[in-house]
């Protein structure tokens, strides 16, 4: 270790203040903004959106030129949660999200799921991943949570999160568990506002701070905070990615984490929005914060690391706090083998072990990187899409997951009925879910298994003409199967769906492909089935389980209305 120190200890201040930002930039290739932040300001890493990312091979060619312009090797890092929030789909397995993983309840396949998932990330230069989200989604109203969160129970948020965490680092990158101290319970997003969650230290001791006992327990990597208001911990309002008293009292001191703190990105309107980027970075490394996230405007990116440098030259932020942040983020380099030359690092030799005590051979995940590059090119003479050990388990998983709540004696649908899907779609992304167009919709799928189907896409809230394109389709349809997204946020959803789900003359299925929630919007559906994503693996399993090729293994991992959680079929 004494080597690392002396690594770290050679740098100057400025570049000291640069190891604790991560930041984004615009592009496929290295923009002169994030050239800029390497080369002058010696930025610890960088973070991933779809903004940079259009398939496996490009992604490893990024990674590399981006480590190329870095005397210091970088932290890579991304979003690739699983199911609805993940940055990258070409050329990698997309895994089922949280709440898909939560319904499924299968720990061994969680981690085999992460395990594969880690391993396909590093070899396209990526090395931290932000996930897994150990928020108890106990809140039917939470805006920004939900399908992201493995459900409402902490019981199990924390069982199948520590499977996550183990797995991504098992399988090579860090994992950042997040948002410390939860962001479950809140009915505002902090992308928007500043949310509070106003409970008593019992009962956040009890459900909030549970999972992530249990992430410290396990050797997690990094823990991401969360902008909100904490009142019992923090009394004067200020965020927890701010605060002190949690960064430092509670997480540090009293939970014991001696991993990276990272922040969640400043650039947020919680943070931009109220104390300003700036000095919330000043903030947030005062507080006890590692690693300061901002991900988008290299305006505000060069005022955080000036701010802080700064607060630096004038007292306000002790050096010695500089040099303990710097200090973890330059283990946790070590530790994923970005600062040593060997061929095989210590994280890669537990990787191995651990694969072989698992009983898995060594070419069972195959290599990822032969993976990632295969499915990156061309597809094969035949047309057969290359399909790897990390697409089965993303499979397996999708169809341990898709849950009947309601009405599972109309399935299987009768196929020699005349189908109408109607596929709700988000078409303006976000920063959490960053809108595409899905080719493998339902219908698509329900084509494969057999089904005459036409198909219709409509918005969150349809407009007048998609409204009533689909009722006039509906009129010859004998049965209509509703795809909702959050048709319990969208009034015009649920609208078209409770006039669909009224219609005497054909036979209606309530298909959510994201919240769980829906059955609150359409409270009359006879059959109503929770899928938590509308990914291409899901769709399959959806459509596999509605034909009655499949069996409906899922269990509800929230509350839904008068069905509680665990409620299976």
């Amino acid at each position: 270790m004494g080597k690392t120190e002396r690594a770290w200890q050679e740098l100057d201040l400025k570049w000291k203040i640069g190891q604790l930002f991560v930041c984004g930039f615009d592009g496929l290739s290295p923009s002169a903004g994030i050239e800029r932040l390497i080369g002058e300001y010696g930025i610890g890493g960088v973070v991933y959106f779809r903004r940079n990312l259009r398939d496996a091979k490009q992604a490893a060619a990024l990674s590399a030129q981006l480590q190329s312009l870095s005397s210091v090797p970088l932290l890579t890092a991304i979003d690739q949660e699983g199911g609805m929030v993940v940055r990258l789909e070409e050329g990698v397995a997309v895994m089922p999200g949280a709440m898909a993983v939560g319904a499924a309840g299968n720990p061994e396949l969680t981690y085999e799921a992460a395990f594969l998932a880690g391993q396909e990330l590093r070899s396209i230069g990526i090395n931290l991943n932000f996930a897994p989200c150990l928020d108890v989604n106990n809140n039917p109203e939470n805006p920004v949570i939900g399908v992201r969160s493995y459900g409402e129970n902490p019981e199990a948020v924390a069982a199948l999160g520590v499977q996550a965490l183990r797995g991504y680092q098992d399988g090579g990158v860090a994992a950042a568990a997040k948002h410390f101290p939860g962001h479950g319970d809140t009915t505002a997003d902090s992308h928007r506002e500043l949310p509070v969650v106003p409970h008593g230290r019992d009962r956040l001791d009890a459900v909030e701070l549970l999972p992530f006992r249990a992430a410290i327990a396990a050797g997690v990597d990094a823990i991401m905070t969360a902008h909100v208001v904490f009142p019992a911990y923090e009394p004067d309002g200020t965020p927890a990615t701010l605060s002190r008293r949690i960064l430092t009292g509670l997480l540090r001191e009293r939970l014991a984490f001696r991993g990276v703190v990272v922040t969640d990105c400043l650039e947020m309107n919680a943070i931009a929005g109220t104390i300003g980027v700036a000095r919330g970075a000043v903030e947030a490394v005062k507080g006890g914060a590692d690693l300061v996230l901002v991900s988008h405007r290299l305006d505000r990116q060069i005022a955080a690391l000036e701010a802080v440098h700064e607060a630096v030259l004038a007292g306000e932020i002790p050096l010695s706090r500089i040099d303990e942040a710097v200090d973890r983020v330059w283990r946790l380099k070590e530790k994923r083998g970005l600062l040593r030359a060997e061929a095989e690092t210590e994280a890669e030799a537990e990787s191995e072990a651990r694969r072989d005590a698992a009983g898995r051979p060594r070419g069972a995940a195959e290599s990822a990187g032969e993976a990632a590059a295969s499915r990156s090119s061309a597809p094969p003479a035949s047309g057969i899409p290359v399909r790897t050990a990390a697409d089965d388990a993303a499979a397996r998983l999708s169809e341990a997951a898709v849950t009947v709540v309601k009405g599972e004696a109309l399935l299987p649908l009768p196929r020699e009925k005349r189908v109408l899907a109607v596929w709700a779609e988000a078409r303006v992304g976000t920063e959490v879910v960053e809108a595409i167009e899905q080719e493998r919709t339902l219908g698509a799928a329900l084509r494969e298994e057999g089904y005459a189907v036409a198909e219709l896409r409509i918005g969150l809230d349809p407009t007048a003409a998609e409204r009533e394109a689909v009722l006039r389709e509906a009129e010859t349809a004998e049965t209509v199967v509703f795809a909702s997204y959050d048709a319990a946020f969208h009034a015009g959803q649920a609208a078209l769906a409770n006039e669909l789900c009224g219609r005497p003359d054909s036979a209606f299925v309530l298909a959510a492909v994201r919240t769980p929630y829906d059955l609150s919007a359409v409270p009359a559906a006879p059959l109503y089935i929770c899928a938590y994503e509308n990914k291409p693996a899901m769709m399959a399993a959806l459509a596999g389980v509605l034909a009655g090729r499949l069996p409906a293994g899922g269990v509800l991992p929230v509350t839904v209305g008068a069905y509680p959680a665990g409620r299976r079929g």
